[in-house]
């Protein structure tokens, strides 16, 4: 009741119907009153959380549409022209929208929670409290966190954006782009401060939860936004992607920073660690374990009525059954190929990639009634892990898993590789391949499979890989192949790998078209056989129920191609358009670039 009291006083709506733009806030308490007291200060800075829960805004349209589509993840209806999502998703969105040009969406919620970051930010720094490893010098470093987790995504979305460092004056309410450089500087600027003012994981009772900021998360998104600063991507004066021009921002510096902010993590025990099983990591997100130091980073604080995450990306259900209240899971799901391009032995492909859904009957069972191998589900997150029944309509209530331990250590091997060659890099590697593997073929699969990349271009490329088997479902894809200028490379050869898969020819000639299956004691859960490469046999006197899983309509050409458009180019489309409404109501100060 503190924070919604405290919310309602301080921080009413930035953005405004009856304005149609940004409004300058207005205080009933004083700054000195509220920034001197920790309890108030606290619920001011939980206030920026706040804006991550809006359904239009992070929960119901952002985390739901932006990642997809890529060379691993597709929306379930990439196909369907008449769906609204379907521009969103194939890179051709326009400022018109109907799902995205609102006047509450994300961008109109990023930058109510960045006008909250910016009064809280001049609050505490005004009070003389914030120093290091204190009570205020904790939450400034939050403001200042949270406030670069809106702008990081505000700029790998629009490009271009407005920068607002200040409060909102008069003077400012009307303000045009400015070039991401500017912004990425003042982020990586901030995060470092940020860093020095934080506490570790579980140093305080403030980081003793994910849905808090901490250090070890504060020095890794300081890492990844150097990458980003640091790569390829489309800029308003170009054709096709490019570096920064920026001196500042040269991959020899960014990447310096970067790694000593992992070092920095990797090598002090206090900053978390990941999970010894990969599987737990996702059982301890749909537990809603919420303690830190552990693999979870920081997570989105969605409340239990909140969220669409298992609404979007779940193992799908068909109905009411006995995990959830309605049909849900599945909108975003897995590229078929993407299962078997997994090694046979890698322990991450069956809790990534799940190829059956739950029946429409309550109780419920795994079943192939309405699936096949163009419309497999991300596993990641499940109902069935949950220890609570879902009861609302569409709000699971199940976080955004925003950073973990595992991309730590996989920005160190990027970062070693790119300073100090192929051998400074393999530890890294090894160690992310270590738990993928049961123990039993390590020699093959991470000592043999490690030591042979021996040059800067094969580490790369094997770390590219692993970033797509460590991290698919979890939409940072696109952001990575971008910022690498592999976005249209990858997606291309995601096309051709469906074509194969769908001839069974090539990489996939030794996958079977049909699939036998039946319930195991259990009377929930499913028996397969068919699925890994060379199960080619006829199992029908073994198995009851067996299914046609690929077949040239199944993954028809229409289906492959609609990953992108293919009247365009996605890497001239990375970037989303400044949503129409904001261009109408910025007083002539916002353009769309890119060709919108």
């Amino acid at each position: 009741m503190k924070n919604k009291i405290c919310f309602l006083l301080i921080f009413g709506s930035m953005v405004s119907a009856c304005d149609d733009f940004y409004q300058p806030s207005k205080s009933s308490l004083e700054e000195s009153v509220v920034f001197s007291t920790i309890d108030l200060a606290e619920s001011a800075v939980n206030s920026i959380s706040h804006t991550f829960g809006e359904g239009n805004s992070y929960m119901g349209r952002w985390l739901s549409y932006y990642g997809a589509n890529t060379d691993l993840e597709w929306g379930r209806y990439s196909h369907m022209e008449t769906n609204s999502a379907t521009p969103l998703f194939v890179y051709v969105p326009t400022a018109t929208n109907s799902l995205m040009n609102t006047w509450n969406n994300t961008w109109a919620k990023s930058y109510e929670g960045i006008e909250r970051a910016n009064l809280c930010i001049q609050g505490l720094r005004n009070t003389g409290k914030a120093l290091p490893r204190t009570d205020f010098g904790q939450l400034l470093a939050e403001s200042l966190t949270l406030r670069a987790v809106l702008y990081a995504d505000l700029v790998k979305t629009h490009g271009d954006v407005p920068a607002r460092f200040q409060p909102i004056s008069t003077e400012t309410l009307y303000v045009p782009k400015a070039d991401r450089d500017v912004i990425y500087k003042q982020l990586i600027a901030d995060l470092g401060e940020a860093s020095e003012l934080a506490f570790w994981p579980n140093e305080h009772k403030m980081t003793s939860t994910v849905g808090r900021i901490n250090k070890t998360f504060i020095k890794g998104l300081r890492a990844r936004l150097c990458l980003n600063a640091a790569g390829y991507s489309k800029r308003p004066d170009t054709d096709q992607p490019r570096l920064s021009n920026d001196p500042e921002l040269s991959k020899e510096k960014m990447y310096t920073i970067a790694r000593q902010d992992l070092l920095d993590v990797y090598t002090n025990p206090k900053s978390g660690k990941m999970e010894a099983s990969f599987e737990r990591v996702f059982r301890k997100l749909c537990e809603e374990d919420m303690s830190a130091g552990g693999e979870s980073l920081w997570q989105i604080p969605f409340s239990s009525s909140r969220g669409r995450m298992a609404y979007t990306f779940a193992v799908r259900h068909q109905s009411v059954d006995q995990y959830t209240a309605m049909p849900q899971g599945g909108s975003i799901g897995p590229l078929p190929n993407l299962f078997y391009d997994y090694d046979v032995n890698d322990t991450r492909r069956d809790v990534t990639c799940v190829p059956y859904q739950w029946s429409n009957s309550n109780p419920a069972y795994q079943t192939f009634a309405t699936t096949r191998v163009n419309t497999w589900s991300f596993g990641k997150y499940r109902f069935e892990w949950m220890k609570r029944k879902v009861l609302s309509t569409n709000s699971d209530g199940l976080q955004k898993q925003y950073m973990r331990y595992a991309e730590i250590i996989l920005m160190l091997a990027e970062v070693e590789n790119e300073l100090n060659g192929p051998a400074a890099a393999a530890p890294y590697l090894k160690e992310i391949r270590k738990r993928a593997f049961s123990s039993s073929v390590w020699q093959e699969k991470v000592e043999d499979y490690v030591n042979a990349l021996d040059s800067k271009e094969k580490m790369f490329n094997a770390i590219v890989d692993e970033y797509a088997f460590e991290f698919a479902g979890e939409m940072l894809r696109k952001e990575t192949l971008i910022r690498w200028n592999l976005l249209k490379v990858k997606m291309d050869e995601a096309k051709a790998r469906m074509y194969e898969l769908r001839d069974q020819t090539g990489r996939y000639a030794d996958v079977s078209n049909r699939l036998y299956y039946k319930l195991e004691n259990d009377k929930e859960t499913l028996k397969i056989y068919g699925l890994n490469r060379g199960e080619t046999e006829d199992k029908s006197s073994e198995y009851p129920n067996n299914v046609l899983w690929i077949s040239t309509s199944l993954l028809n050409d229409a289906k492959i191609e609609s990953i992108y458009n293919s009247s365009i180019d996605p890497n001239q489309y990375q970037f989303w358009p400044i949503w129409q409404y904001f261009i109408d109501n910025s007083n002539g100060k916002l353009v769309n670039d890119y060709g919108y």
